[in-house]
């Protein structure tokens, strides 16, 4: 008997697994600022970026975009898209404006994907308050994740 447990265990967890990634699932969202050569860090370390990215907050003049480094996971390949919505400070209360691009899944493992906030929809935007990403396939909501303000 026992050993039926350790034989259908891994079935179990496969099955599961295989249900969360034909639903969807975003992982993990990063803004980040870009300067006027479109770089978000100078150097391959994250304590690099994350000074960088400090230096580019105090000097808004410096900053060229805003951008979102989406990973995902979702089920199926056709006609996924991928959805920012967000709210600034130079906004009306309440009012939201979005950003939507069709993106492709890998044949494996999760994605990743960029959308990006030029300079002249940063600064009629404000600092962002709070953001929304979500993944559809077609009409249908796979996942999102909200920002804490949302």
């Amino acid at each position: 008997m026992t050993w039926l447990r350790i034989l259908f265990l891994p079935l179990l967890l496969a099955q599961s697994l295989l249900a969360a990634e034909a639903e969807g699932r975003i992982i993990k969202v990063l803004p980040h600022f870009l300067d006027q050569e479109g770089r978000h860090t100078l150097h391959p370390s994250l304590y690099e970026r994350d000074a960088y990215q400090a230096f580019l907050r105090s000097r808004p003049e410096d900053v060229s975009a805003l951008r979102y480094d989406i990973q995902w996971k979702a089920g199926g390949s056709e006609n996924l898209i991928l959805k920012l919505e967000y709210r600034g400070s130079k906004m009306e209360p309440g009012e939201t404006k979005s950003i939507s691009r069709p993106v492709k899944k890998r044949w494996f493992g999760s994605s990743w994907s960029a959308i990006q906030l030029n300079k002249a929809e940063y600064d009629q935007a404000g600092a962002i308050i709070a953001w929304r990403v979500s993944i559809w396939k077609g009409t249908q909501l796979l996942a999102d994740q909200k920002s804490f303000l949302w």
